[in-house]
């Protein structure tokens, strides 16, 4: 299928774009990278009467450290923060949860704050940003507001952006001492979909585990630090809380199985990595 007929606007602004979203509002759709938004186009889940084009907006092409966290642009790209070499010392889960998002060319086009307004359960930029617990910034003609990462993900691919706002900037806590990082995910093939996906930071104090791909959003469960019998016990009934369903790719039960598996594994990776 081909998109239903749109208007397009490349703004040259932010004020620009501010000011279609409060002429149009629902029947406006802002696109930065595309990598989201024209898949749903070609097959018409979504038809805006105009689409907005924020892709050249160079003020929200930034990433920068600042008060314990990172802030990261509307503009930038995944390709361009997963290759900041800082990145793995700055926002060590980031870093780890970029290496499996999509393939080189979507990251090149992909944004983070793209992948946050798309809000698909398995996609892992969202994932980061709720176990890490941060931010979002929407901005509209009216107003701006910073919103926690478990109120700006409401459900499958629905946030609470409204539809005059423009998410502006994402905002990660950084690496605290002592603190350790992991990532890993389950997929058919690497840059895929992930069936699950999961993520773990841990201190000498607590475990934190956010899950992707089970619930219609990601999940976040934290514990004091767990082991032996206590930590399995934990998991499993994570597991049965995220309350999955069959699907084409995996049975609930095998995506019970992973999330005991494989959060036990980034649990354990996490506790070895801590920092001094």
């Amino acid at each position: 299928m081909k998109p239903a007929p749109f208007d397009y606007l490349r703004a040259e602004t932010l004020d620009e774009a501010l000011d279609a979203l409060a002429e149009y509002g629902d029947d406006a759709k802002i696109m930065a990278g595309g990598q989201s938004l024209m898949p749903m186009l070609n097959i018409r889940l979504v038809k805006p009467a105009v689409v907005v084009d924020i892709s050249r907006l160079k003020d929200l092409d930034y990433a920068k450290t600042d008060n314990g966290q990172l802030d990261v642009g509307a503009t930038r790209t995944q390709g361009d923060l997963a290759g900041d070499p800082s990145l793995a010392d700055t926002v060590p889960l980031m870093a780890l949860g970029l290496k499996h998002v999509g393939h080189f060319q979507t990251r090149n086009r992909g944004t983070i704050c793209g992948s946050l307004c798309h809000s698909d359960p398995s996609s892992e930029v969202p994932l980061c940003l709720a176990t890490l617990g941060g931010q979002v910034t929407l901005r509209s003609k009216k107003r701006e507001r910073i919103i926690d990462a478990a109120d700006f993900q409401v459900d499958m691919l629905t946030t609470d952006c409204r539809s005059d706002e423009i998410a502006i900037a994402a905002h990660f806590p950084t690496a605290a001492n002592g603190h350790g990082y992991a990532f890993t995910e389950i997929a058919r093939r690497h840059g895929d979909f992930a069936m699950v996906a999961v993520a773990a930071i841990a201190s000498g104090e607590m475990i934190r585990l956010g899950v992707g791909g089970v619930a219609a959003k990601p999940t976040v469960r934290e514990w004091p630090v767990l082991d032996g019998q206590d930590l399995e016990d934990a998991l499993n009934e994570f597991a049965w809380d995220l309350g999955g369903a069959d699907d084409i790719h995996a049975t609930a039960r095998y995506s019970r199985e992973m999330v005991r598996a494989l959060g036990a594994q980034v649990i354990k990776e996490a506790l070895d990595a801590r920092s001094v």
